[in-house]
């Protein structure tokens, strides 16, 4: 049996329960949920659209809960690759893993490009050109894989920062606005301007398009699991920390849009698409540029957080598929660094991959409306992966729960997420006739379809020589036990 690299090779467990909660927060940062995603949607549905947050809220908080009851069985890095293998098989696993990988790169890239368009208002770009957009994104992509490969003291710092920054930028500015500069009512909210319609709650109708939007601003709860080998006690700690993200994110990013959307200063207009960033456009209106711009710096933290946080989620999740020997080059990827024990060649793979995604991403006529249905419709196919398997054990009577579990309801609960998340992503990969060019319609099956022959193509390759998990188990069990009895009780 292949056995795992030597004791000096693991991951070093220097993450705390504050610390994993700061990921998880930052992965989709309150600002990147709201600001990523406020002016697809209010186009695409009007003020209305605000009720959108409830509905994939109340969703994603069901399955907020099996994931916490999987990290708490299996704290192991790579998270829903790990959990899809132990739960039906490495070829399942493998593929989730797979998918969720993409998502994450592609997330990345995203993210990079929502913060260059904040970078090109604060010095004074406003309406920058495809060249300077892509070397504001190369920019951030270096400076990010910098300071990520400086080591987990940085990337702790840059969290707790991206956190205050979260707080003033988005709480402390909603509270401004709806104080000091509404110009609406509560009454837009149910009948405000581009949001009627006769088949408005459709399934072609715009509330569902704005709904499928908003599902990008509630994925990154989950990510507490992709370091859950870099926490101390991770199985008292991830589940909580799965949990409280996703609610306090909830928290700012509804309290955040209805002070927005009551602070427009032309409703009409920027749910007809005139008004190109309705965030910026109601913050300079209401603030004045002098003191927008200095707004906008914690925006950018916000977004360089969450970049920082999907970047060292993909670089572990391909280090974890390298341990296994589930990728070509795996002996190269499951490399760690002599000092701060991290996975450097995995980053790198995550920076040129995020690079080359940006540049392919322009060839399309929208780049980052597709990078958003892209990478949200991605997150919701990756989740099917843990949740169907949760949900087949549980219905074979197999399922051993760790500390954290959800009693009787457990299948019934895991049931109702799975329809959640299915209906989800088909209303995200939902072909409506969005685009003038049809194919960007089925821009999220074409890239499961070429995603899906690459991966098949890949795991033959490398399927005959990974490694059993129960290796990974012993060695993490093991290593679990070391930190428990250093930390003390």
């Amino acid at each position: 049996m292949p056995s795992l690299a030597p004791a000096d090779q693991s991951l070093k467990r220097e993450f705390s329960l504050w610390s994993s909660f700061a990921f998880a927060f930052a992965f989709i940062s309150p600002i990147v949920a709201l600001y990523g995603i406020f002016g697809l949607a209010i186009t695409a549905a009007g003020p209305r659209f605000w009720w959108g947050f409830f509905v994939v809220f109340a969703g994603q908080i069901l399955v907020a809960f099996v994931f916490a009851a999987l990290v708490s069985r299996w704290p192991i890095e790579g998270s829903i690759y790990q959990w899809s293998r132990r739960l039906l098989g490495s070829g399942f696993g493998w593929f989730a893993g797979w998918a969720y990988t993409w998502t994450l790169i592609i997330a990345m890239a995203t993210v990079a490009l929502g913060a260059a368009g904040f970078i090109a208002n604060i010095v004074g770009i406003d309406n920058p050109t495809g060249t300077q957009r892509a070397g504001i994104v190369f920019v951030i992509l270096l400076c990010g894989t910098g300071l990520n490969l400086v080591g987990r003291q940085a990337l702790k710092i840059f969290m707790t920062a991206s956190i205050i920054a979260e707080v003033v930028g988005s709480l402390g500015l909603g509270t401004w606005l709806l104080l000091f500069h509404r110009h609406n009512s509560l009454s837009v909210l149910f009948d405000g301007a581009g949001a009627g319609g006769a088949g408005y709650f459709s399934l072609s109708g715009p509330f569902l398009v704005a709904v499928a939007f908003i599902g990008f601003s509630f994925v990154g709860f989950k990510s507490a699991g992709a370091i859950a080998e870099e926490v101390h006690e991770p199985r008292k700690n991830l589940p909580r920390a799965v949990i409280f993200s996703l609610v306090f994110i909830a928290v700012v990013v509804i309290y955040a849009s209805l002070a927005i959307i009551l602070a427009i200063p032309d409703l009409a207009a920027v749910a007809q698409g005139t008004v190109a960033d309705p965030v910026s456009s109601t913050l300079s209106s209401a603030l004045g540029s002098g003191i927008a711009k200095p707004v906008e710096v914690l925006f950018v933290i916000g977004f360089l957080a969450s970049f920082l946080a999907l970047q060292t989620s993909a670089s572990r999740l391909i280090w974890a598929f390298a341990r296994d020997r589930a990728l070509p080059g795996s002996q190269m990827l499951s490399r760690l660094s002599t000092r701060q024990r991290l996975p450097r060649a995995a980053l790198l793979v995550t920076t040129v991959l995020g690079a080359v995604l940006f540049l392919l991403s322009n060839l399309a006529t929208n780049p980052y409306t597709i990078m958003v249905n892209f990478s949200s419709g991605g997150f919701f196919l990756a989740f099917l992966f843990p949740l169907i398997g949760f949900l087949v054990l549980q219905a074979r009577r197999r399922w051993s729960p760790g500390p954290f579990a959800m009693g009787r309801g457990s299948m019934i609960l895991t049931a109702v997420a799975t329809i959640w998340v299915v209906f989800e992503f088909l209303n995200i990969a939902w072909p409506r006739r969005v685009y003038p060019d049809r194919y960007l319609d089925w821009s999220v099956w074409i890239m499961v379809a070429v995603l899906g022959v690459i991966g098949a193509v890949v795991y033959a390759a490398v399927r005959s020589r990974i490694i059993s998990a129960k290796v990974i188990d012993d060695a993490e069990e093991a290593d679990e036990l070391l930190d428990v009895s250093i930390s003390g009780p």
